[in-house]
């Protein structure tokens, strides 16, 4: 039976150096431990995450998920998390980029309640519109997407969602980055592919409009 129990706190930081990330401060580490205890015990009774080994949540979807907060550019004040799911990455965002306002999009009723306890409980700069995130009319500076279900609609969508001088944030694989590029808005100019440092085939791709 795999443990529930949050490993040591500083845990995270370790694996964060040993990647070459910048490694968190002791109230970002709380507030990771803590997000972490969540998705352990919601987890318990609703498919959160398929993971459910607390050092592979460590090590797949947070590190990850900080290098993807860390890829993003200073400037932007506003976050969408697009089909947010567990809160990856919305939730590192938000806990990272204490500057930021995210908002955490999820149409499932129960996902949107467990995003409500976290933002709640770690009391971030974040919000949650329970629906499809289709459906938002509101433009933001970055809007991300992490194992979104049929990714290619869902970036197509998303790039109607930033700003003018915003950008899209995809996390993907060297396997399928370039298809998704090829299928996307003709109007939105991809940067190099950002290797995510933690993870063998993760990369961030950027976009913005031509």
């Amino acid at each position: 039976m795999i443990p529930n129990n949050p490993p040591d706190p500083e845990l995270l930081n370790e694996l964060l150096g040993s990647v070459g990330l910048q490694q968190l401060t002791d109230i970002q580490l709380e507030m990771f431990n803590a997000y972490l205890g969540l998705i352990l015990k919601w987890n318990q009774r609703m498919n959160l995450t398929a993971i459910r080994n607390p050092m592979e949540i460590l090590q797949r979807h947070f590190v990850e998920c900080i290098a993807c907060s860390y890829s993003l550019p200073g400037y932007i004040r506003t976050v969408l998390d697009f089909g947010t799911g567990a809160g990856l990455p919305g939730i590192p965002i938000a806990i990272c980029r204490p500057d930021v306002s995210v908002t955490l999009a999820e149409s499932q009723v129960k996902k949107a309640a467990f995003l409500e306890e976290v933002a709640r409980t770690l009391h971030l700069n974040a919000k949650v519109f329970c629906g499809r995130a289709e459906e938002i009319t509101e433009l933001f500076d970055c809007v991300t997407l992490r194992a979104v279900d049929r990714m290619y609609e869902a970036v197509g969508h998303s790039s109607k969602l930033i700003s003018a001088h915003g950008r899209l944030a995809v996390m993907s694989t060297r396997d399928s980055y370039s298809q998704l590029i090829h299928t996307s808005d003709k109007e939105i100019a991809w940067s190099i592919p950002i290797s995510l440092q933690g993870s063998n085939q993760g990369v961030i791709l950027l976009g913005r409009r031509k």
